[in-house]
């Protein structure tokens, strides 16, 4: 008789079989997101993960129902590791972030279903709390540094220790604030957007927040990866005199080997990570001394177990965790960052997102930010489940990332890093 390679390889512990694994799309809120629901042979029992690469959510759902579903079926739902690994190496090339999304929609699912299955929170599963609650920060944005202000004052008030501060700077290349009108009209490029303006007006920004804000508001800063390592130094050392929490993403993925130099020249706080995608890249970051503060976005790097191992070397190491965290990550892939958050000495800060009340109908048990905190839930698994009916209501449409990445560039006409 063939040996059926897909079947349990040991004899499991109890008589527990994948009986379903499929992706559920949905965009509550607009960003499309991917959620994986493992199905078993119990009734009533099943888990569910964080699958969410917004931009090529159609490539990773597919690879989900079409090429992982088939290797799980009928597997024992408790060997964690092993139908992760499975998954990972079923494609001789292998890594990336449509297969990484993939296999974390599974991995988390799995860990949904053990803690239910133990009646417990995952993060018990993990060796329960090290703190009570994670401490978050939002994003405070505006055309001028007035209107940044006001909106960090605006959070503040609501009970915000630690805010990120983005401002317009002229050109279709804006990050992270309201696009305003190009200042280079008789260029190349008419929407151009420029390096040195950025380098210019960012510390004005913080040199007023510091002058206005409470000295005790912790601030931060997304460079999102567009300078050279010589801009990039200049930057973190004109932001020293403003104690910045920590600066993100100073250097594109291809100049990470230069990270370790730039964080050795300057007192600022380097956090770096959200672009990697593979356990190995994040890592490198961590293990080479480039970061501070590590921002891995847990389901491009393979979910719950890979960042598990990235919080301990980090503990390690001596650098923190800082998990990527906006609204194109679920609400069950933000339960998985709190659950790290609560587990971990190596702790940091955690992005947050303030989730519409659409997501909370299409999510029950969505955890809520109170006064600034985020506490994971109390009940077995990740707390969170998911309303089949209200997700279709909010069908997922392609991302707006392509076209706006198509209009960043220089004012030569040069793309640019988005």
């Amino acid at each position: 008789m063939p040996i059926d390679t897909f079947a349990n390889p040991w004899q499991p512990r109890e008589d527990i079989r994948i009986t379903s694994v499929r992706a559920i799309t949905t965009a509550p809120f607009g960003t499309a997101l991917v959620v994986v629901r493992i199905d078993t042979n119990v009734p009533g029992l099943y888990g569910l993960g964080c699958a969410t690469f917004t931009q090529r959510w159609k490539a990773v759902k597919t690879f989900i129902d079409e090429h992982l579903a088939r290797l799980l079926i009928g597997r024992y739902p408790g060997d964690i590791g092993d139908l992760t690994r499975l998954a990972a190496f079923s494609g001789y090339w292998r890594g990336g972030p449509v297969t990484n999304n993939a296999i974390s929609g599974i991995d988390q699912a799995l860990w949904d279903i053990a803690g239910k299955r133990a009646g417990m929170p995952v993060y018990e599963l993990l060796g329960g709390k090290v703190r009570a609650a994670a401490d978050t920060y939002l994003h405070a944005s505006g055309r001028t540094i007035e209107e940044t202000l006001d909106h960090a004052h605006e959070l503040i008030a609501q009970g915000w220790r630690h805010i990120r501060l983005q401002m317009s700077t002229p050109g279709g290349g804006g990050y992270g604030a309201p696009a305003v009108p190009t200042e280079y009209p008789d260029s190349p490029y008419r929407n151009g957007w420029s390096a040195r303006d950025y380098l210019r007006r960012t510390p004005e920004l913080f040199e007023a927040a510091r002058e206005q804000l409470p000295a005790n508001i912790e601030l931060l800063h997304d460079v999102h990866s567009r300078l050279t390592p010589k801009e990039a130094l200049w930057l973190a050392k004109a932001l020293e005199p403003y104690r910045l929490f920590f600066l993100e993403d100073i250097l594109p993925p291809e100049h990470w080997d230069r990270l370790p130099e730039v964080r050795a020249a300057t007192a600022t706080p380097i956090a770096v990570g959200e672009l990697t995608t593979s356990l190995t890249d994040a890592v490198r970051l961590v293990r080479d001394g480039g970061v501070d503060f590590i921002r891995s976005h847990v389901s491009d790097i393979g979910g719950l177990t890979p960042a598990k191992k990235i919080a301990d070397l980090a503990e390690l190491c001596g650098v923190r965790t800082a998990w990527h965290g906006p609204g194109d990550t679920s609400p069950i892939g933000a339960a998985a960052n709190v659950t790290l958050d609560v587990v971990s000495p190596a702790f940091g800060i955690q992005e947050g997102h303030v989730y519409a009340e659409a997501t909370h109908e299409v999510f029950p048990g969505t955890l809520r930010i109170v006064d600034g905190w985020l506490t994971p839930n109390d009940a077995p698994g990740w707390g969170i489940d998911i309303d089949e009916d209200a997700a279709a209501r909010y069908p997922a449409e392609l991302s707006g990332h392509d076209e706006w990445a198509a209009g960043v560039r220089r004012p030569d006409g040069a793309l640019e890093a988005p």
